[in-house]
């Protein structure tokens, strides 16, 4: 009797394996360049540590944001913002194409909400994106939102600040913002597959 092993590596050589999940593109091509697919992974949580609101957090994902609620079957999937610290200015937002009609805000009440409200979006299969702001959480927590968008296929990121940095992080890509000289400077902490270190890009 043949070994199973045998038929799992004859499907690996004739290319048998499932496809892989789809990027959307930052819109900065240094960017770009450095995360593998040349993208924002979707199925995947991204982790943004911050020096502080406010630094082009919302820049660095927009052109994700626009693109992925644009499908090929006409859809508009939903694009979800839990607890974020400030209002989002609506027109400006229609002006860079965003659907505002399938932008939900939600306002939790607490952190503990706002991870529920993060994990049931993010593994709904109906929201493109799926951004949460949270001062602090645990790494069980983070294995959850992981696991929710791998089941959805969402892009999830998450929000905290920079404190955080040096706490281990089940996230497959952790980024730092901070304020620099004349304008942000983003660091890519841990990449999966990709380089880590220090990009130039304009937000």
């Amino acid at each position: 009797m043949a070994d199973a092993r045998v038929w799992k590596l004859k499907d690996a050589a004739a290319g048998l394996r499932p496809p892989p999940r789809p990027v959307w593109s930052t819109g900065r091509s240094a960017l770009d360049a450095r995360l593998p697919g040349g993208g924002w992974p979707t199925a995947s949580l991204v982790e943004v540590l911050l020096g502080a609101a406010g630094l082009g957090e919302i820049q660095l994902f927009l052109p994700a944001l626009t693109q992925c609620q644009r499908r090929a079957d006409g859809e508009v999937p939903w694009l979800v913002w839990i607890a974020p610290p400030h209002e989002p200015f609506a027109p400006a937002l229609a002006q860079q194409g965003i659907e505002l009609a399938r932008l939900l805000v939600v306002r939790p009440a607490s952190a503990t909400e706002a991870l529920w409200a993060a994990e049931q979006t993010l593994s709904s299969g109906v929201c493109a994106a799926v951004l949460l702001w949270l001062k602090g959480t645990d790494d069980r927590w983070l294995r959850r939102l992981k696991l929710a968008a791998q089941a959805g296929g969402a892009l999830g990121v998450l929000f905290r600040p920079e404190q955080h940095r040096f706490e281990s992080s089940p996230a497959a890509l952790r980024l730092l913002l901070t304020a620099g000289d004349e304008e942000p400077h983003l660091e890519l902490l841990k990449v999966q597959g990709g380089r880590p270190g220090p990009v130039e890009c304009a937000l």
